[in-house]
């Protein structure tokens, strides 16, 4: 019997995506700029990870760090990297974005939803940056979306878990409120009792050190050592849902 409950594992790169799927992921949501919250991936890290995955890939669809009110030039560049991930064969787009009043831009969204097309779609968490959750969670059920990545506007999903709570029953069977933000193989099971959540999000990932037996001590701020997702918090991750079946 398969567990009910679906881990996305976000991926900083094409590295971390193939870690996730070895620990166990269901699904990736591909990304750039970790440390900024998360960007569009480059056109090669999405067509290497879409070739080597054997579980269904999503991309971020975000031009630039910072919020999420965009203009003209931004809009353009979401609808050109949407039309991309559809011709590099992925299976959805994580999109989001906000009225400069902190209102679901629904006009922008209906566009992207538009050129996604026939792509699954994951509103991100612009829904956490919202100023009215439960009319948010409305606006993006009238435009088709049926999932939200959220926080319940918390800090963590773990702080926000009475407000994912009262979103999901809020909203039924019209769309998953998927909680991410902070999760561990400590808390996830925890958190997925007390939402009512069925689809769990985290980045599992860890410090990864350089090979470099050289560094220019000159260069102070530059870090040879990175951020990766790990299999083994993905498997530590699969296996405390898995004990909730």
């Amino acid at each position: 019997m398969s567990s009910p409950y679906l881990l996305e594992i976000a991926c900083n790169s094409a590295m971390s995506a193939l870690a996730a799927q070895q620990g166990g992921a269901n699904r990736i949501e591909l990304f750039e700029n970790l440390e900024q919250g998360g960007t569009t991936p480059s056109s090669g890290s999405i067509a290497v990870a879409r070739e080597h995955l054997q579980i269904p890939l999503y991309v971020l669809i975000r031009p630039r760090p910072g919020d999420f009110h965009y203009g003209p030039v931004e809009t353009e560049i979401m609808l050109r990297d949407i039309t991309h991930c559809r011709q590099l064969g992925c299976d959805g787009v994580v999109i989001g974005a906000l009225t400069a009043d902190g209102e679901i831009d629904v006009a922008l969204c209906r566009e992207l939803v538009r050129v996604a097309g026939p792509l699954d779609i994951t509103f991100h968490r612009a829904f956490d940056a919202a100023r009215d959750l439960p009319a948010a969670l409305e606006q993006i059920a009238d435009l088709g979306i049926k999932r939200i990545l959220s926080s319940g506007g918390h800090a963590s999903a773990a702080e926000g878990s009475a407000t994912l709570a009262n979103l999901v029953k809020q909203a039924g069977p019209r769309l998953q409120l998927m909680a991410g933000a902070g999760l561990n193989a400590q808390n996830i099971a925890g958190v997925a009792l007390q939402t009512g959540c069925l689809q769990l999000h985290a980045s599992a990932k860890a410090r990864q050190r350089s090979a470099m037996r050289y560094q220019n001590p000159a260069l102070q701020g530059l870090d040879n050592d990175w951020s990766q997702t790990e299999s083994a918090q993905v498997s530590a991750l699969r296996q405390a849902l898995d004990q909730l079946r």
